[in-house]
């Protein structure tokens, strides 16, 4: 099997997963790239496109809410149709044989949990979901996505260039007359079941999380700059537990001075030929 992770590399990532046998694994944009879903940094962690939106700037106008789900409406069907990878597969394999003792993602694409992944701790939540913030009623996204293309027909004509976690890149004429949907149970706010930028976490996502991360090994970080401190923090909160950190991404990382291991080559090949390596099926 020709891979792009060189056989050394390959080698220390073997050693790592053997010394510690139970990992805590956090996951991000990378990962999710070979699946057709755009990242939001480039190598050096910086933004490839304008910042996503945040939450007070959604929460403080019409025209906000209008931007962000014009394109969503036309970024989400990427994410909806996107299929796990080789490294969403091989985790799921890894965790299957007792390798991943907890997996943390920071994607809201549902990718682990199709993959076949167990008890995935989704930090930012999912974009398949959508809540209410009036009468906290729960959505699915596929619904009030037929809604949007109902009332916003005219988006059906518009192309835009997708972009990480559902959005798109979209300059379109005619946007103020996009109609946002309302909660078809009261009418509401609705907001996509995601932690947006500029939004904390949910205290018990990160406790167990921090749990799980007390009770592993060591800790493997893949497809991520770690840019975001929500992910960071756990590389941080290893090293105090005298835990080792390895990292599988292509490019700069924040927590590179933690490191102890760094493999730069592709998740799906790096992860397919960890599994091979360690005769997991």
């Amino acid at each position: 099997m020709s891979t792009l992770i060189e056989p050394h590399a390959l080698a220390a990532l073997h050693d790592f997963v053997e010394r510690h046998p139970r990992l805590f694994v956090l996951t991000g944009a990378g990962i999710s790239t070979d699946s057709g879903i755009p990242g939001y940094r480039d190598e050096n962690g910086e933004w490839k496109r304008s910042p996503p939106i945040t939450l007070q700037e959604f929460l403080g106008s019409v025209a906000s809410r209008q931007r962000y789900w014009a394109r969503s409406t036309v970024g989400w069907p990427v994410v909806a149709k996107a299929a796990p990878n080789a490294a969403h597969h091989a985790l799921a394999r890894l965790e299957a044989a007792g390798h991943v003792g907890a997996l943390v993602t920071q994607n809201v694409d549902g990718l682990h949990q199709r993959a076949g992944s167990s008890d995935v701790i989704e930090l930012h939540g999912s974009i398949g979901e959508v809540t209410c913030l009036d009468c906290n009623s729960h959505h699915t996204r596929a619904s009030i996505q037929q809604t949007l293309i109902n009332t916003n027909p005219a988006l059906l004509d518009v192309i835009a260039e997708p972009a990480a976690d559902g959005d798109a890149h979209l300059e379109w004429h005619d946007l103020g007359s996009f109609r946002v949907p309302p909660c078809p149970n009261c009418g509401g706010l609705l907001k996509p079941a995601v932690v947006f930028f500029g939004e904390n976490v949910p205290k018990a996502r990160v406790e167990a999380a921090t749990h799980a991360l007390d009770a592993a090994d060591a800790m493997l970080v893949v497809g991520s700059s770690l840019m975001v401190y929500s992910g960071y923090r756990f590389c941080v909160w290893a090293q105090k537990m005298g835990k080792q950190v390895a990292a599988i991404n292509l490019g700069r990382t924040r927590a590179d001075p933690l490191l102890s291991l760094k493999v730069e080559a592709p998740c799906g090949d790096a992860l397919a030929a960890l599994a091979a390596r360690l005769a997991v099926s």
